[in-house]
């Protein structure tokens, strides 16, 4: 998640915690903001893949500053939280038939989350339209 704008920048759906599932979503993210003037900082909780060297070597090439949650520290974790418990409340009030089904809902949800689900705090926009006028109002 992007905290400037509050868009979900990348995701990985997947049975199993691995690496390689964390770095997927990684790169992408990391490519997204590739370029921007500013250094990135990728925030996450002190799970084994974010202590792996394979994640810390992405980060490296990326130029990207990595910040961990101490242990106990739920703060440091709160927007993305947040964003877990509104995905929740608002994807299942359901059962869905097969993994598929969850999928497809999930990545639906997520689009809609980024390109029509307006906040109040970006001005009634949803993630994309703010980052998109903020970004034509710097250039």
């Amino acid at each position: 998640m992007d905290l400037y704008s509050g868009e979900i920048l990348a995701f990985n759906i997947s049975d199993h915690p691995t690496v390689a599932f964390a770095i997927k979503p990684l790169q992408e993210a990391l490519n997204k903001v590739a370029g921007r003037s500013y250094r990135t900082t990728v925030h996450t909780d002190q799970g084994f893949q974010y202590q792996n060297t394979a994640w810390r070597k992405v980060l490296k090439q990326h130029r990207a500053f990595q910040s961990m949650s101490r242990k106990a520290t739920c703060l440091d974790n709160a927007t993305m939280e947040s964003f877990f418990h509104i995905m929740k409340a608002e994807l299942f009030d359901q059962a869905y038939p097969t993994k598929a089904a969850l999928v497809l809902a999930m990545t639906d949800w997520l689009d809609y989350y980024n390109q029509r689900r307006i906040k109040i705090k970006l001005k009634g926009r949803s993630p994309v339209q703010y980052r998109q006028s903020t970004s034509q109002s710097v250039a």
